[in-house]
């Protein structure tokens, strides 16, 4: 059934409760919402819906191959071995089993490219995918994004065309607006449920580094994480992603990934596979009650710059310390979350505006969207030498790789990128993003530096580390 078609069926009974203008479109992007007026249309039912978007969602089973141990560790020793082992058989060997996870996920494409969510197949080794019509394929996958959770899958061989759902425009969303939430809970099978939008641009949710999440009251529960929420045309508006329960079960507070943020991830897995976005080179905070009355606002909005970075395209686009930024291009911004978002789903190559408020007025500024620049060669380490740094891996910080840790950008020197499980660094503490300033009272202006000192002896070693703004001091013997 086409969504001319579906969209008629709909919106003549329901009276365009819930119809969206069509991206492109010169009409506004929302048009007016219609309340049920009587029974007979609460009566309704979402069944043409369904069928346009229900063969377009799948369930992904991911599986990895782990080493595990014995039951007992008496297993190790012969002794116990000779009594209890079956015969050629040795039980104090670690042992290959399989794990399995179960998730859902969306063909967005008719070529066989699915959207899921990134802690679904995080770990896999294998993944497949099966069809509300039973079919099953094997998928690669083709990028994983932790960021924003979201991973890109490919049918493998895929020679035929594939049921999918089209994007629509999640900026159109409204709350009160209806949405089905499809998916796979508790892998019962494919399940459709009914909700409306409760809020828009939530942040501080906590699930990733974009926070600026669809909230819907449709029952989402685990099984379903990757599925999605479409409009009443059948459109993807989300990727359901995560609930907030303390049973484990829905409560009616389910968040989504907005539809924008999913389509610009999956541009990126079409072009080469990675996800790169804006670098802006400047820290924004928050703005309180108290600095929103100091600007005279009459509400906190908006995020305050603190730092500007040299020769960044923040300094290029003329923004100052102290400068309010209220919007990015049209979209009202909020907080850091919200700026996050608005400005990494814009594309690079492009420019951009803010809109910024000043002591003396509001100024429009124009910013260039360009990725963050590897200023200094990473020059990538292994630490194998005997030392606190054994078994880590360390690269001599820029912008570029401080964006790939998510470190403050103006970071400088060398930093940790890896740590092997159960090695001396782990040992001792270390972590990823882990910045080393010092070694005994050495400045570490490189990874070949910290690799020489690594090697050496020194008997204690006095550490010098900046993590998440602190700066840690620690002493360990050799």
């Amino acid at each position: 059934m086409s969504v001319s078609t579906l969209a008629g069926r709909v919106s003549a009974a329901l009276a365009a409760i819930v119809f969206v203008a069509a991206a492109g479109l010169s009409a506004p992007l929302a048009q007016e919402r219609v309340a049920p007026r009587d029974a007979a249309e609460l009566r309704l039912s979402f069944a043409p819906v369904v069928r346009e978007a229900a063969p377009a969602v799948v369930n992904v089973y991911a599986s990895r191959t782990v080493q595990s141990r014995p039951v007992s560790p008496f297993f190790d020793d012969p002794f116990f071995r000779r009594f209890f082992g079956e015969p050629g058989q040795d039980l104090g060997r670690p042992r290959e089993r399989v794990q399995s996870s179960l998730g859902s996920g969306v063909i967005v494409s008719a070529d066989g490219i699915i959207v899921t969510n990134n802690h679904v197949i995080a770990e896999a080794d294998a993944v497949r995918v099966a069809l509300s019509d039973r079919r099953e394929f094997d998928a690669e996958i083709v990028l994983k994004d932790e960021r924003t959770d979201l991973a890109i899958l490919r049918v493998r061989d895929a020679s035929q065309s594939f049921p999918h759902i089209e994007f629509a425009d999640s900026d159109t969303l409204e709350v009160g607006d209806v949405v089905l939430a499809i998916g796979n809970p508790f892998g019962v099978g494919q399940t459709v449920t009914q909700g409306i939008v409760s809020a828009l641009a939530r942040t501080r949710v906590g699930i990733t580094d974009y926070q600026f999440f669809i909230q819907t009251d449709a029952a989402i529960n685990p099984g379903n994480s990757g599925g999605a929420l479409v409009d009443m045309q059948g459109r993807l508006v989300g990727i359901n992603t995560a609930i907030f329960s303390r049973s484990g079960g829905s409560n009616g507070i389910g968040f989504a990934i907005p539809s924008n943020m999913v389509r610009f991830v999956v541009q990126a897995a079409e072009s080469d596979g990675q996800v790169r976005r804006p670098w802006l080179g400047a820290s924004l905070q928050s703005v309180s009650a108290e600095i929103a009355e100091a600007l005279g606002l009459d509400r906190p909005s908006g995020v305050l710059v603190t730092v500007v970075g040299a020769g960044s395209p923040a300094e290029r686009a003329g923004l100052r310390v102290g400068d309010l930024i209220t919007h990015v291009g049209e979209a009202e911004v909020t907080d850091p979350d919200s700026f996050g978002y608005r400005f990494a789903t814009r594309a690079l190559g492009t420019k951009t505006t803010f809109t910024v408020l000043r002591p003396r007025g509001r100024v429009t500024l124009e910013v260039m969207l360009e990725a963050a620049p590897e200023t200094v060669p990473r020059d990538e380490r292994e630490i194998s030498d005997y030392s606190p740094f054994a078994g880590a891996t360390v690269m001599n910080l820029s912008p570029a790789v401080a964006e790939e840790l998510r470190l403050d950008g103006f970071d400088t020197g060398v930093v940790i990128s890896k740590v092997a499980p159960g090695s001396p660094a782990a040992r001792v503490g270390l972590q990823i993003g882990d910045v080393i300033q010092t070694i005994n009272g050495r400045e570490i202006d490189s990874s070949r530096t910290l690799q020489r000192i690594a090697g050496s002896d020194p008997g204690v070693w006095r550490l010098e580390i900046r993590r998440g703004g602190r700066v840690l001091r620690i002493a360990l013997r050799g």
